[in-house]
């Protein structure tokens, strides 16, 4: 279990959103009270709070939020729905976001409690999901690779952070653990915002599950040396024929392993599989400021006004991915399984 003296990702707390402010891990634990819809999306914005599941979560809780904020402001109609719009948007590669306003938006008739309710719902199937996909996860990796402690390389940060509890990817790692068989993970520290050793690398610690902490660009070495059994990742967007998009770096450790041999497995919630898109090619990719790539804790890193490549995802193709693992059950997508089956 994560350790109980961490604030919870997000919540609903005496009328406004509470969440973890993930900016300033791992050095400060500090929460935001999020009393606007404005304020939300400049917290979704500047990754105060990420990962798809808890992404969806906001995008619910965000409704919620715009219904009260409308009231109390006198805001007609219209001005609640660009409200709800303006969270909706505020990152489109995610597509639990948008899923999580849309799952609420038809109680908006119904009334401020009921969309409330509804979003706290969301929340609470949340980790129920990742329990799942834990199980799921460990029992795969257990009959493909054997049963022996593994090691294991990850990207980014699918954990506790990244939803209401427990994980995707790491929630697989976690129950592994829990089962005595995890020797060590290899967490990317994920450039350039540093997710995986500023958040992976955390929760791995609070946990006092070994790891150890690579540069990005050490990950292909590390697969190719044989100094891992396999990767696993989570994802943003997930196509009907299993195209995944997830944070910028993990196409490449899929190629790795590809290339290796050994498996490279996906893990998330049957929400951020968008049967309406075919491919990847038709996903919307986020393209983030220079001023991450060019400054590092305020000081520069290259001369200033330097221009970047910044996007904040990539899209690993199905026949690179051995397996996806939602709640539900195992996706086989390079064998030409489909999501849409």
């Amino acid at each position: 279990m994560a350790n109980q003296s961490i604030p919870p990702t997000i919540d609903w707390v005496s009328g406004h959103i509470e969440l973890l402010d993930q900016t300033l891990l791992p050095t400060q634990v500090h929460t935001l009270a999020i009393t606007s819809t404005s304020q939300l999306v400049d917290a979704i914005s500047r990754l105060a709070v990420r990962g798809a599941p808890a992404l969806g979560v906001a995008g619910a809780l965000g409704v919620a939020l715009a219904l009260q904020e409308g009231g109390e402001r006198g805001w007609n109609e219209a001005e609640i729905s660009a409200a709800i719009e303006q969270v909706r948007n505020a990152r489109p590669t995610a597509v639990n976001l948008a899923w999580g306003v849309d799952q609420v938006r038809p109680l908006i008739s119904a009334g401020f409690d009921q969309v409330l309710a509804a979003a706290l719902e969301i929340a609470k199937a949340d980790e129920a999901a990742n329990r799942a996909m834990g199980r799921r996860g460990a029992d795969w990796w257990l009959a493909h690779v054997s049963d022996r402690p593994l090691r294991l390389l990850t990207h980014c940060n699918t954990g506790a952070l990244a939803t209401t509890a427990w994980g995707t990817a790491l929630g697989v790692i976690r129950e592994l653990a829990l089962r005595n068989r995890i020797e060590i993970v290899f967490a990317d520290e994920t450039r350039p915002l540093l997710q995986g050793a500023r958040l992976t690398a955390w929760e791995l610690h609070q946990e006092g599950i070994p790891y150890r902490v690579l540069p990005d660009g050490a990950a292909a070495m590390a697969i190719m040396n044989g100094e891992v059994h396999g990767a696993l990742i989570g994802a943003d967007r997930i196509t009907a024929c299993g195209d995944a998009a997830n944070k910028i770096g993990s196409l490449g450790v899929a190629i790795a392993c590809h290339t290796k041999g050994i498996p490279f497995m996906v893990v998330a919630p049957e929400s951020t599989v968008d049967r309406n898109m075919e491919s990847g090619d038709e996903i919307e990719i986020e393209f983030r400021k220079d001023a991450e790539v060019i400054n590092f804790a305020g000081t520069p890193t290259a001369p200033a006004g330097s221009k970047t490549y910044n996007p904040a995802f990539d899209v690993t193709p199905s026949r690179f991915i051995s397996v996806i693992v939602t709640e539900k059950q195992n996706y086989h997508v390079s064998r030409g399984e489909r999501m849409d089956q």
